[in-house]
């Protein structure tokens, strides 16, 4: 779908009353506005046409015979409804006309200019932050707009005329752009289907993001990384980057030069191989949380993070994990409700992290994990761990102290709890299985088992002994 205005042209505004209702004892009418491309319907009552027009009487000195006269009598006949809704059409055809340069804020608000056309998106937004724009700053709030807002203001400063669309004060362009400069914390907050009742969908919408200068904190949602333009202009301030239902690559997040520049390499980096652009890094980006999207690999866009402690790739569609070794200060990870079947050699790609989330994945063994020696939470749940003998692989992990592995095949067994802490050894007491703290009757289990265990253990050695010395001799006579 086209912006709401293009440079040097003004779109064409229509109005048409296109039906009614009847909602308990009056009539609603149905009235359908066209900016340009866009159109979307209002619903009012003859008594806010009333209202409407003695206001511009009052201020405008709109003629007191433009509306058509009260009707006491049979008011929600057909007849009068059909012959009063081609009046009022007539009537808002005539103050359109009347008002081709400026429209007063009261029609404008009345047809719901302020919702769906950009002069009136601006005009509400300015307004709202003449009054309130300087508490949200001074109080460090997440400041929520929408994407159409964002793409009307981006729009808005594209067109030659002046940056108050109806010469009041409170409703210039400036207090929006002196907002977004200071502005730290930004939620967008976007829709799949068209806005309200009008045919516009914000997902074709495009915004630029480099007009907010000082951002530490970014949410971005439903909003497709075609749409989002100037967000690596936020490289020097962000230190929270969260996007969701956006993107199917992490590439055309950090790095949308590669659009442009396919042999990039990031600052600050090596290359062997030539390169055509060096990309900046998110200079101070910490955490990155791009769950709830459709990325099905870890590219290498992630050299242009290197100081991010906290990433969320959760409930997405990855198959592997990879590049992360190049992340040296990552703490916590989450790679829950993925599709990771595998994790060979994990702690070349998760080096020192002391939180991992690998729930709601199809894991059937952890034989991948058993290096990673700072791990101090691993939630396992949800996977498809049937085996206890699978737990070695992680009961040697010297820090583990929370371990999730609620609703896996193994869980069925009989004393699962006290089993698997037993692959803990002398650290069963610190560890903390399925969210629930180990009591001194399941350590007294633990005690028992383990004592079972030696015991087989010490057999089994002597067994292997035996068969040994056996070999040997019947060897040592064959040979004889």
């Amino acid at each position: 779908m086209e912006s709401f205005r293009h440079p040097g042209r003004v779109c064409e505004k229509k109005v048409s009353v296109v039906g009614s209702e009847l909602v308990e004892n009056y009539t609603v009418y149905i009235i359908e506005v066209t900016d340009g491309q866009h159109t979307w319907r209002v619903k009012h009552r003859y008594s806010d046409f009333h209202d409407l027009h003695e206001k511009l009487k009052a201020e405008e000195k709109v003629d007191q015979g433009l509306l058509p006269p009260k009707k006491m009598l049979g008011k929600n006949s057909k007849s009068l409804v059909e012959l009063r809704q081609k009046e009022l059409e007539l009537y808002l055809q005539t103050l359109l006309l009347q008002f081709t340069e400026a429209m007063p804020t009261l029609l404008a608000k009345f047809l719901h200019f302020h919702f769906y056309e950009i002069d009136g998106i601006t005009a509400a937004l300015a307004e709202e932050l003449f009054y309130k724009g300087e508490k949200l700053l001074q109080d460090g709030k997440v400041f929520i707009v929408r994407p159409l807002q964002l793409h009307a203001v981006s729009q808005q400063l594209r067109f030659a005329k002046p940056t108050s669309c109806n010469g009041d004060a409170k409703t210039d362009l400036g207090h929006i752009l002196d907002f977004m400069c200071r502005l730290r914390y930004l939620k967008i907050l976007g829709s799949k289907g068209p806005v309200g009742t009008s045919n516009i969908h914000e997902s074709s919408l495009p915004f630029d993001l480099s007009l907010f200068k000082s951002l530490h904190h970014i949410e971005i949602n439903e909003s497709s990384c075609q749409q989002i333009q100037g967000l690596s202009c936020l490289r020097p301030s962000l230190t929270t980057l969260s996007i969701h239902h956006s993107t199917e690559t992490m590439m055309s997040i950090l790095v949308p030069e590669a659009v442009e520049f396919s042999q990039w390499e990031a600052e600050g980096e090596l290359s062997n191989c030539p390169i055509t652009a060096v990309i900046p890094v998110w200079s101070t980006l910490t955490t990155l949380d791009m769950s709830h999207n459709s990325i099905s690999a870890i590219d290498r866009s992630v050299k242009v993070i290197p100081k991010v402690e906290f990433l969320d790739l959760s409930h997405n569609q990855l198959s592997s994990v990879e590049n992360l070794q190049h992340l040296y200060n990552l703490v916590h990870v989450d790679l829950s409700y993925n599709n990771l079947r595998v994790l060979e050699s994990a702690h070349t790609h998760l080096g020192n992290i002391k939180t991992l989330n690998l729930s709601g994945n199809q894991l059937d063994h952890l034989a991948g994990l058993t290096k990673l020696y700072s791990l101090v939470n691993l939630d396992l749940s949800h996977n498809q761990l049937a085996l206890l003998d699978r737990i070695k692989n992680i009961g040697s992990l010297p820090c583990l102290e929370k371990l999730n592995l609620s609703s896996n095949p193994m869980c069925i067994i009989p004393d699962y709890r006290t089993k698997v802490l037993a692959q803990f050894g002398d650290r069963a007491a610190e560890v903390c299985l399925d969210g629930q703290v180990t009591t001194e009757k399941e350590l007294d289990t633990v005690e028992v088992l383990k004592a079972i265990q030696k015991a087989r253990d010490v057999k089994e050695k002597r067994t292997s002994s035996i068969t040994k010395v056996s070999d040997e001799t019947g060897l040592f006579a064959a040979a004889s």
